[in-house]
């Protein structure tokens, strides 16, 4: 058994909640504002987490596969998206998706990503996408949830594990963002100690 979820403390995200549907509205609205170069920011997005994942072990990998049908998957060997069981026993996933992250999203001062725009969380990717599917694997369980324009559409449902620990973000950009153009190596700009490998499926 866990602890109550009103006593975790808020470090990126507020716990207090799934799913912030103003916050996920507000993006919606305005693309250009968050996600200036459309689909090439929200991989950035994307490979900022895993570039936090890679600073607090020391180094990380990951792999950015560009799917068929027009979506794109990143997946890291990090430990997982924070994960932990309340009173009842229940998982609940912190929720990077669907609401603001703490650190950076009103912040005018917020890190800023390879492409010179700032980061502003995972929220903006999950709620510029048409669907987003988010598998976690931690020690203490695997789990994947899936979004549509942000806002989920199923629980976290259990998958088994394989031993492995990490994030893989699957998701379908929205069609009237930018699509991905230019050089696709210089996606890892910026951050040191992540080896990414982009993985090209498009054909053509």
């Amino acid at each position: 058994m866990g602890t109550s979820r009103s006593s975790w403390r808020n470090t990126t995200h507020d716990w207090a909640a799934d799913v912030d549907l103003g916050h996920l509205a507000g993006i919606r609205r305005d693309p250009a504002e968050f996600a200036p170069g459309g689909v090439r920011h929200l991989i950035l997005e994307v490979l900022a987490y895993a570039a936090d994942e890679a600073a607090s072990t020391g180094a990380g990998r990951c792999t950015v596969t560009l799917h068929p049908d027009g979506s794109v998957s990143v997946a890291d060997e990090g430990r997982g998206t924070d994960t932990r069981f309340d009173e009842h026993g229940r998982p609940v996933k912190k929720p990077v998706m669907a609401s603001k992250d703490l650190r950076f999203f009103d912040d005018p001062g917020a890190e800023t990503l390879p492409d010179g725009h700032p980061r502003r969380g995972m929220s903006v990717v999950a709620a510029l996408s048409e669907w987003l599917v988010h598998t976690n694997r931690r020690l203490s369980g695997s789990w994947i949830q899936r979004y549509e324009q942000g806002v989920p559409v199923s629980g976290l449902e259990t998958v088994a594990g394989d031993g492995a620990t990490g994030t893989t973000v699957h998701f379908l950009p929205d069609l009237h963002l930018p699509p991905l153009a230019g050089d696709l190596r210089r996606l890892a700009d910026g951050r040191p100690g992540l080896v990414v490998t982009v993985d090209d499926r498009r054909g053509g």
